[in-house]
């Protein structure tokens, strides 16, 4: 019994192969595409499980795959190897090998790891293209070929810019232009429904509800015009600089080159950077992209911090809105129904937030010819731009679409408003509006009824000059004839 114990144990060990880097030997998956450094990164960094996401493989697919074509143009790649390279990064942009990246987000400030990751295994998958042999260093290495004229000091920062650029102009530009415009279509249905504003949390002068959600409109408008100047920086590219930002070891045309192939794969318009250093160094074009990610959150947050206030109740809230029921809103009090999707799109904003500052101090890492926070900066800029993506379009589809006011309540806060004696103002002054203000509170009167008997103006006059939907434009009120 127990031999036949050892003997299943036996059989379920996964199958090893050894590969070699320059520290010496390592086992690996015999299944695995990739190497020894790989292998060597796994062991020194078990340190959060998380992994980069789709979109950064992709670019680093890319990548990989412009360099392989530049350096084949240039002569400096024969054709077989080339073409086996560009055949491998084209299968890792197109998520064929996800599994086989398994480095911790958690490692070396530069990286490294996560690039040899890269390179290993589409030499391996080039090698068994070539050979059919599935090992690293065959007929095309890691280094030598699959990063020839590249160091992992550019080529990292290049894969977040294409990876970041990419992604807010495929999702999160689309997202928020929708969220906008459903704001501005909402905000047009509700043009002629009159409600209290709020200052302080107090009652204020009337405005509309299409202009409060217009304002959100605008606001969206706004963080895209950031992040369509953090999508711009983001086009320049370092990749070129090699080790320390001066080009060493690649081809004075090999950067043009492969900037001009990453623009034919992705329809964006890459360029050089005109100063490699300060992008290899610095992060500085990533947090400008990350700063405009902040403005977006900022702009969620308020709208669905107002649309949780304004849709309150029913009965002891504004309740000046009814906001979509999506799900039952407790497990215990039966027929609640809670503003489930503000309140998401409210976790979203508030991580983004963070991220941002996540991403401003690993930027500050960067010391003399390198930064040392880039794998984490990738990680929390791919992740804000993923989620306020999803946020924006639910937001968009799963709430404002739904909105309806609640007109008579709005019109009845309106209307009730001690602030309306504002109107009054010019006519009678500040110091007597004030008392009149004081009179319809501590009364109960409404304002109309204090205006008759303090003022003793006639019905008319009244009614023309408390319009409500004139008080929510521009001038000055005067007094009927």
């Amino acid at each position: 019994m127990w031999d036949l114990e050892v003997k299943c144990a036996d059989m379920s060990k996964p199958k090893l192969r050894v590969e070699r880097d320059t520290l010496g030997e390592m086992y690996v998956p015999e299944d695995a595409y990739y190497g020894a450094q790989t292998a060597r990164a796994v062991d020194n960094f078990p340190i959060s499980g998380l992994t980069f996401p789709r979109p950064f493989i992709r670019a680093f697919g890319l990548i990989k795959y412009a360099a392989a074509k530049a350096n084949m143009e240039l002569g400096l790649l024969d054709e077989k190897r080339a073409k086996a390279i560009m055949a491998a990064a084209l299968e890792v942009a197109d998520g064929k090998l996800d599994t086989q990246f398994v480095v911790d987000v958690y490692q070396t400030g530069s990286g490294t790891s996560m690039n040899m990751n890269v390179n290993e295994v589409i030499a391996a998958r080039a090698n068994e293209i070539l050979s059919g042999e599935r090992t690293v260093k065959g007929q095309v290495h890691p280094n030598d070929h699959v990063n020839m004229g590249q160091s992992t000091n550019d080529v990292f920062p290049t894969a977040i810019h294409v990876a970041a650029a990419t992604t807010m102009r495929k999702d999160l530009v689309p997202s928020m232009r929708e969220l906008m415009l459903e704001l501005e279509r909402k905000a047009a249905e509700t043009t002629d429904v009159v409600k209290s504003g709020r200052t302080h949390l107090q009652d204020a002068l009337p405005v509309t509800l299409g202009q409060e959600l217009g304002s959100y409109a605008s606001a969206v408008k706004r963080a895209l015009r950031s992040v369509e100047s953090g999508i711009e920086a983001l086009l320049e590219l370092p990749i070129g600089g090699t080790a320390v930002g001066t080009g060493l070891n690649r081809h004075p045309d090999f950067a043009r080159r492969v900037c001009e192939e990453l623009s034919r794969q992705t329809g964006l318009a890459f360029r050089e950077a005109p100063d490699r250093f300060e992008l290899m160094g610095s992060m500085s074009a990533t947090v400008e992209a990350s700063a405009s990610l902040r403005i977006t959150a900022h702009a969620l947050l308020k709208i669905v911090k107002d649309l949780r206030l304004m849709g309150s109740g029913p009965n002891t809230g504004f309740n000046e809105i009814e906001i979509p029921a999506v799900q039952p809103g407790s497990s215990i009090m039966p027929g609640k129904v809670n503003p489930v999707i503000p309140e998401a799109v409210g976790l979203v904003a508030v991580k983004v937030l963070a991220n941002d500052q996540s991403v401003l101090l690993a930027a500050q890492l960067g010391e003399l010819e390198l930064n040392m926070g880039m794998p984490l900066i990738a990680y929390d800029l791919l992740h804000s731009i993923h989620i306020l993506s999803s946020a924006c379009r639910v937001l968009a589809r799963r709430c404002v679409a739904g909105i309806t006011a609640n007109v008579e309540r709005c019109r009845e806060y309106a209307e009730s408003s001690p602030s309306l004696v504002t109107v009054v103002a010019p006519l009678i002054g500040y110091d007597k509006a004030a008392a009149v203000a004081k009179r319809l509170l501590s009364e109960r009167m409404s304002i109309k009824e204090v205006l008759a008997e303090e003022l003793g103006m006639k019905r008319e006059e009244i009614e023309k000059l408390i319009d409500m939907k004139s008080l929510t434009k521009p001038g000055i009120p005067a007094k009927g004839d």
